[in-house]
């Protein structure tokens, strides 16, 4: 238990920010995993906007690192791009 008054309101904050942050983290990874998974072209397209917002909000937030953030973006375009080539081709 903490001694000071400062030291409790710390804690208080931290449990908010901490069930905050791991919530947008778990959104950002459903998201992801969602974009991957067997669904239409078509929604995959809406999907990847939404997870670009998501990705892009945590890092200006700081609750992920901008280029952490970069990364999966860039990763995530190069799974849709192969995709998207893929159903071109059939």
């Amino acid at each position: 238990m903490p001694n000071h008054k400062s030291c409790e309101k710390r804690l208080r904050q931290e449990k908010k920010r901490s069930a905050r942050n791991h919530f947008v983290k778990k959104t950002i990874k459903s998201l992801s995993k969602k974009m991957k998974s067997d669904i239409p072209l078509e929604e995959k397209e809406k999907l990847i906007s939404e997870v670009y917002s998501q990705l892009d909000r945590a890092a200006k937030r700081k609750i992920i690192h901008k280029r952490t953030a970069s990364r999966r973006k860039a990763r995530l375009t190069a799974y849709f791009n192969k995709v998207k080539k893929e159903h071109e081709t059939k």
